[in-house]
Order: C-alpha cells, then sequence, then structure tokens
C-alpha cells in the first residue's frame, strides 16, 4: 500500500537522515541541550533527566509539535522509549498521560507545584510525550487555516516525521527499542502511526525506528461495534430504561456517522442523554468535578464514541490544576514552550477539533478493523486493554469489535492479578493480547495505578499477566 504521497514523503525523510553527517555530529549536542529543562516551577528533586521543546513537521504552513521528554529513574541509556499518545481528538498528552496517569509528576490543587508519581512508568522506560496533532496543547501551526486539513491521515504523517527529526536531535535512541502507547481516540492514532513506521522502515537498509509493538486502552476500534457496546453498557449497568434501549436500537443507524443527529433518532437519543443525566460517562462510579459542573455539563457532546466531558477520579478535578500549572509564564518557559506567543491560553483538549458537525476533523476511519488485520502480519507486539467501568468506549466495545478479528485463542480466559488482587481477566490469542482492568475508567493508569503498572511491564516483557497463586488453567 504505497502511494505517491508516501513515496516522496519517505524520499524527503531519507534525504533528512543522508545530509552531512560532520554536520549533524557537531549541531546535535547543541539542539538537545538547548530542550534540557533544568528544573520545573514547583517540582520536587529528581534523578532523572527532562527535555521539552518544538521539532516542525511542515515548514510551509509552519506547523510544529510539542514534545515531553522524561527519562528513565535509572540506567536510562539502558532502557526502551515509549512515545504515549492522547486522543480527543484535540486532547493534550502533557495534561493527561504526562500529569494524570503515567507521568513522574501530579499537579498540587494549587497549581503551583508538583509532587512525585510512585506509579510513574518511567520507572520501566524512557517516557516520550507528544502534543499531537498541531493546534493541540503547545503545539502549533502559524497558518490558521492549516487548522482546516487536520485528521486522521495528516496527524499519523505529522507524527512520522517528528519521530525521525526527533531521533536526529536525539541520536541515541536510533535503534533503541521502541514502543508506542496510548488511549481512546489514540486508538485511531497508534495504530495508524504504526503502519506508517512499517511502511517507514521497509524503505530503509538500516530503520533507525526499532519498533517492537504497541499497547492501546479503552481504545476506538470501529464505530458500528464500538457503538452498539455501548449502548449495551448503558442497558447493562442500569443507566438507561429498557424502552430507551430498545428504541435506541430500533432506530438507529450506527453504520452512519453522527448518527444522533438523524430522524428517527433524534428523540430516543434525547431520552437517553436525560436518562445517563450528569454521571461521568468516563468512571461511573466517582463523581464529577462540582467546581466546573457549569462548564462541563453544559458542553456534553455525543462524537461518534466520545463525549466531551472531564474525566473524573480520586481527584476529580485534576484537570483544573492542570490549566492553572501550564498557563503560568515560569512554566511555559522552563519547558520552552508558547515561544513565539502565539496560544492564548493552553487547555487541555482543544476546541479547535472534534467528530460533531461543527467542529472540524476531516477524515476519520470508520473501523480500524482493517488496520490491524494487516498489522498482524508484521510481527509487532500488540496488547489492548480496557477499564470497565469507562462507558465512554467500555469493555463491551472492546469485545465486540475483538469479536470481529476473528483471533485465535492461544492462553483461555483467566482473572490476572496485582497485589494478590484481581487485577482484571484477560486472553491471549496468536495475533494480540486482550486484558480489562477492574475498577478503572476511560483514564486505566489514573484509576488504577498499581494494576496498570503491573500490566505495562508485563507487556514490556511480552508475558502473560500473572494469574492469581493457586490458579489451575
Amino acid at each position: 500500500m504505497v502511494f505517491q504521497s508516501v513515496v516522496l514523503f519517505l524520499f524527503m525523510s531519507l534525504l533528512i537522515f543522508s545530509s552531512t553527517i560532520t554536520t549533524a555530529i557537531a549541531t546535535l549536542p547543541k539542539q538537545q541541550e538547548l530542550d534540557r529543562i533544568s528544573a520545573l516551577p514547583g517540582q520536587p528533586p529528581v534523578t532523572f533527566s527532562q527535555f521539552s521543546g518544538y521539532v516542525t513537521v511542515n515548514e510551509q504552513p509552519g506547523r510544529a509539535l510539542f514534545y515531553w521528554l522524561t527519562e528513565a529513574t535509572a540506567f536510562p541509556e539502558k532502557k526502551p522509549l515509549v512515545l504515549w499518545l492522547n486522543g480527543g481528538p484535540g486532547c493534550s498528552s502533557v495534561a493527561y498521560g504526562a500529569s494524570e496517569e503515567i507521568g513522574p509528576f501530579r499537579i498540587n490543587k494549587t497549581g503551583l507545584s508538583l509532587y512525585l508519581n510512585e506509579y510513574s512508568w518511567n520507572r520501566e522506560v524512557n517516557l516520550l510525550f507528544l502534543e499531537s496533532p498541531a493546534g493541540v496543547g503547545f503545539s502549533y501551526t502559524n497558518t490558521r487555516s492549516d487548522l482546516n486539513d487536520t485528521g486522521d491521515k495528516r496527524t499519523a504523517e505529522d507524527a512520522l516525521v517528528f519521530l525521525i527529526r526527533w531521533m536526529s536531535r536525539f541520536p541515541q535512541y536510533k535503534h533503541r527499542e521502541f514502543y508506542i502507547a496510548g488511549e481512546s481516540y489514540a486508538g485511531h492514532y497508534v495504530p495508524q502511526l504504526v503502519e506508517k513506521i512499517v511502511e517507514y522502515n521497509k524503505a530503509l537498509l538500516q530503520p533507525v525506528l526499532n519498533l517492537k509493538g504497541f499497547i492501546v486502552g479503552n481504545a476506538l476500534f470501529d464505530q458500528y461495534y464500538d457503538e452498539i457496546g455501548k449502548m449495551e453498557y448503558w442497558w447493562s449497568h442500569a443507566m438507561i430504561s429498557d424502552r430507551t434501549y430498545q428504541s435506541i436500537l430500533k432506530n438507529c443507524n450506527f453504520s452512519v456517522s453522527q448518527y444522533y443527529y438523524l430522524q428517527p433518532c433524534v428523540e430516543p437519543f434525547y431520552h437517553l442523554i436525560k436518562e445517563l443525566a450528569n454521571v461521568d460517562q468516563s468512571s461511573i462510579y466517582t463523581p464529577p468535578c462540582l467546581a466546573s459542573h457549569d462548564k462541563t455539563m453544559s458542553t456534553v457532546r455525543f462524537k461518534n464514541t466520545l463525549l466531551r466531558r472531564r474525566l473524573s477520579g480520586y481527584d476529580p478535578c485534576t484537570s483544573n490544576y492542570a490549566e492553572k500549572y501550564y498557563n503560568r509564564p515560569e512554566v511555559q518557559k522552563a519547558m520552552h514552550a508558547n515561544v513565539n506567543g502565539i496560544l492564548r491560553n493552553w487547555t487541555e483538549c482543544s476546541t479547535d477539533f472534534g467528530l460533531t458537525k461543527d467542529l472540524i476533523w476531516k477524515d476519520s476511519e470508520f473501523s480500524m478493523l482493517p488496520t490491524y488485520r494487516r498489522l498482524f502480519t508484521t510481527g509487532l507486539r500488540i496488547w489492548v486493554f480496557s477499564g470497565d467501568t469507562d462507558s465512554v468506549i467500555p469493555v463491551t466495545s472492546t469485545r465486540l469489535s475483538l469479536r470481529h478479528l476473528n483471533l485465535t485463542i492461544k492462553t483461555r480466559w483467566y482473572a490476572w492479578t496485582a497485589d494478590d488482587q484481581v487485577g482484571g481477566w484477560t486472553e491471549v490469542y496468536d495475533q494480540l493480547t486482550f486484558a480489562t482492568v477492574r475498577g478503572a475508567g476511560h483514564m486505566v493508569p489514573k484509576f488504577q495505578p498499581t494494576r496498570a503498572l503491573v500490566l505495562f511491564k508485563s507487556f514490556l516483557a511480552g508475558k502473560e499477566l500473572p494469574k492469581l497463586p493457586g490458579y489451575d488453567q
């Protein structure tokens, strides 16, 4: 599957790597050092290095993507590199992945200081957070109209350019064992980028992107199956009535994008929204943030399989703290962010993007299942996990999508363990590993950090999740 545009893109990328080795060796350490973070405001002492800054991915419109690298706490030179992507579309990996889920720091309520996350994944790997596409978080384009052309295809292409150019800036990571992880709409971003990397590596004699696998959580797979699974989850968890459930299945065509705008689906969908009330769909057993109640509840939008709603957890207002912290000028200066001063306000999720008809997103794959089928032939390690208290992209949706991949069972369904408790359930197939995470919402590492870390370490090791003591298949 090589198109002319892809061929041209790969050719230009090869030119980047073949250009004047002597000059590159002389300048790269300086570029890397300019991105070093000496310390973030309010940061506790740490033993690991941090870098952040911009990588231009398209000079003509001036598109540049912002990254934040937090190296491993010990022996970073021996640890793999993991790229983390959040979804949305339009949500920041700095806000969610780095600050609420797997990053080394958490933000205090005042938005003035940080404290350490004892479950950070940089205990195991070097973590690279990317705010993608341009227009998300600190990432930007100098051409406002450029945002009108944003979608799945360009997001993947820009992410590949970013990785190629970032590796030139950080040559110590070339050929390093490399994985990609993400959640939610990154169920599109991750496999689409993986496929681009596979194509790119095929064009090189010695690939610099040593991709070994990817892992996605509560991920979009297929609009049709995701939507049916979501309705089933709401009904089976007593969140909607029998009448509404039956009416939705009868009157709504899930094969059509934005089906909820079409007659005769409008009326049953209206009743569905009323019945769901103000429960946080991303974590149905935890309260929403009351401090942002007015702002969030009025902007709920059903976008294919996503809800524009702040995600809650043990402290449901953590997203508010991120917006306080990353809008501070001294923080932006320390992170080498907003260097051109074009950002009016840093937000956790950009309002420039979305899947509703009043927001812009040029292309969105209806189903990722064909992409997965192609990636099964690459030999990459593929894991899929699902927090079982999420109703945005619930476990019922993921299992329904996986069922239609006709996977071959290698190890039958069993309960896996973390700290001598059931961490969830898993089934291992020849093509991939699937795992649920018990008691976790949409952002699994936020709600169940211990279980998420056990799952991640098993993924890295390429081993099946640990069984309960005395458990027999």
